[in-house]
C-alpha cells in the first residue's frame, strides 16, 4: 500500500465521518419515502388499487436491482481524475432529484382520477427513480476504500444517523403533512396542496446538493490498481462462497423489512388511528428510539461482534411483530401501545440499518486480502440484484395482504391484512435468524491484526 492510501486509511477524523455521512440524508429522504408513503399516497390519495400500486413498485425493484449492480459493477472499470466514483456522483444526482418531483406530483401533467394513466405514470417515473438510485453504489463503495475496518461501523453509524435525520424529516412528513393532504387530494384532485408541493421541490433538490457538497469536500480514494477486467471481477465475486450466503441472508430478511417500512405507517393510520398530534408524538418517539438504538447497537457489535448482534436484531424484531394483532382489539386509548410497538419497531430496525453496509464492506476487504484487489464497487453493487427480487416478494406479499377482506374492529374498517403482517414478517425473520446462524460468517480473524 503506497504513503498515500497509508494515510488515507489512518484514523479518520469526525469530518471525513460528517462529510461521507451527509448524502446518505438526501438518498433517506427520497427512499424513504418511496419505501413509507409512497404507496400510501397512491393508494389513498390518488386512488390507484392497492395491487396494481404494489405491481408498478415490485417493476421499480427490479430496475434498482439493475441500475445499483451496474454502477457499481461500472464504476470499478476506469480511474479517472476524479477517481472511480465521483464522476456518477455528479451525474445520476440531478437526474434522481427531477424524477422524484415528477414521480410524487402526477397532478401538475394528468388527470389522476384516469387510472391508466396514473399507472403509466408511476411506472415510468418510478424506473427512472430508481435507475438514479444507483448512485448510491458508487457513493456508498467509499465506506470500503476510505475508511479502515475498526471505523467502518462509526463511518455506518454516522451514515445512517444523516439518514435517520432524513427518515425523520419524511416520517414527519408523511404522518404530519402527508396524512392531512390526503384528504384534500381525494376531494379536490385537480388542486396540489401548496405545502405538499414546495416539501416535494425541497425534497428533490437536497440530494443534489448533498451529493455535490461530498464530491467535492471528501477527497478522492486511493488508486486500487485493478488489473482483472469487469467479468473477472464478476466470476470472482461468484465464487465467494460466504459473500453469497451473507447476500441471500440480507435478501431473505429484507421481504420482511420492506413490508415493516410500508405498512408501519399504515397501521397507525388506519388500525390505530392516529391523530394530528399523536403523529407527531410517534414521530419523534421513532427517530428518537432510531438514533438512540444505532449508539447501542455499534457499541455491541464492538463487543460482542457483528454475527452475534445480528442475531440479537433478529430476536427483538421476532418477538416485536406479532403485538401488531393487538389491532384486533378494540382499545379505549391506542396511544400508549402504538408508541410502544413503534419504539420496539425502532430498535429491530436500527441495527438492521447499521450493519448490512458494514457487512459487504468488510467481505470486500477479506477478498482483497486473498486477491490483491479491492473491488469495491461491484462488492457494494451485486447484492442489489438478489436484495431487490426479495423486496419484489415482500412487495407483492403487501399488496395481497392488504386485498384481503375488511373487518370492524372499534371505529376502525381495515383489511385483515392491516394486522396479520406483524407475525407474518417475523416467522420470516425467524428463518432468517436461522439461516444465518447457521451459514454466515461476519467476523474474521484478520480484523484483530488491523
Amino acid at each position: 500500500m503506497s504513503e498515500k492510501e497509508i494515510k488515507l486509511w489512518s484514523k479518520s477524523k469526525t469530518s471525513k465521518f460528517l462529510f461521507f455521512g451527509m448524502p446518505k440524508f438526501g438518498t433517506s429522504v427520497l427512499m424513504t419515502f418511496a419505501d413509507l408513503a409512497l404507496f400510501t399516497l397512491y393508494s389513498l390519495a390518488y386512488g390507484l388499487p392497492p395491487f396494481i400500486t404494489t405491481v408498478a413498485m415490485a417493476l421499480g425493484k427490479l430496475t434498482i436491482a439493475a441500475s445499483q449492480f451496474f454502477f457499481g459493477w461500472i464504476s470499478d472499470a476506469k480511474y479517472t481524475r476524479l477517481g472511480r466514483r465521483k464522476p456518477y456522483l455528479i451525474i445520476l444526482s440531478p437526474i434522481l432529484g427531477v424524477s422524484f418531483f415528477f414521480l410524487l406530483l402526477p397532478g401538475l401533467v394528468l388527470d389522476i382520477t384516469d387510472a391508466s394513466i396514473l399507472f403509466m405514470w408511476l411506472l415510468v417515473w418510478y424506473q427512472i427513480f430508481n435507475l438514479c438510485y444507483g448512485v448510491t453504489t458508487p457513493y456508498g463503495s467509499w465506506m470500503t476504500e476510505q475508511f479502515r475496518v475498526d471505523d467502518r461501523p462509526k463511518s455506518s453509524q454516522y451514515q445512517q444517523i444523516f439518514g435517520m435525520i432524513g427518515t425523520a424529516v419524511i416520517t414527519i412528513f408523511s404522518m404530519v403533512v402527508l396524512t392531512a393532504c390526503i384528504d384534500d387530494i381525494q376531494t379536490n384532485p385537480d388542486i396540489i396542496p401548496p405545502e405538499f408541493l414546495y416539501s416535494v421541490l425541497i425534497f428533490g433538490i437536497i440530494p443534489v446538493v448533498l451529493f455535490y457538497l461530498a464530491t467535492f469536500l471528501m477527497p478522492t480514494e486511493p488508486h486500487f490498481k485493478i488489473d482483472s477486467n469487469i467479468f473477472q471481477n464478476l466470476k470472482i465475486i461468484l465464487k465467494n462462497k460466504n459473500y453469497i450466503l451473507v447476500i441471500i441472508m440480507i435478501g431473505l430478511a429484507s421481504v420482511a423489512w420492506i413490508m415493516i417500512g410500508s405498512l408501519m405507517l399504515q397501521y397507525i393510520v388506519v388500525v390505530l388511528i392516529f391523530d394530528f398530534m399523536t403523529n407527531i408524538i410517534a414521530s419523534v418517539i421513532f427517530i428518537i428510539g432510531i438514533l438512540t438504538f444505532l449508539y447501542i447497537w455499534r457499541r455491541l457489535v464492538h463487543k460482542l461482534g457483528k454475527k452475534r448482534s445480528l442475531l440479537y436484531i433478529f430476536l427483538v424484531a421476532i418477538i416485536i411483530l406479532p403485538f401488531s394483532l393487538l389491532g384486533l382489539i378494540p382499545m379505549d386509548s391506542s396511544i400508549i401501545f402504538g408508541i410502544l410497538f413503534i419504539l420496539g419497531l425502532a430498535g429491530a430496525m436500527a441495527g438492521w440499518f447499521l450493519l448490512p453496509p458494514v457487512f459487504i464492506s468488510d467481505i470486500t476487504e477479506d477478498d482483497e486480502k486473498t486477491t490483491g484487489e479491492l473491488k469495491a464497487g461491484i462488492y457494494k453493487g451485486f447484492p442489489s440484484i438478489v436484495l431487490n427480487l426479495f423486496q419484489i416478494v415482500g412487495i407483492l406479499i403487501m399488496g395481497v395482504l392488504l386485498e384481503l377482506p375488511k373487518i370492524d374492529v372499534g371505529t376502525a374498517t381495515f383489511s385483515i391484512g392491516h394486522v396479520i403482517w406483524g407475525p407474518i414478517c417475523s416467522l420470516i425473520l425467524i428463518v432468517a435468524y436461522f439461516y444465518s446462524r447457521k451459514f454466515v460468517k461476519l467476523d474474521f480473524d484478520w480484523e484483530k491484526e488491523e
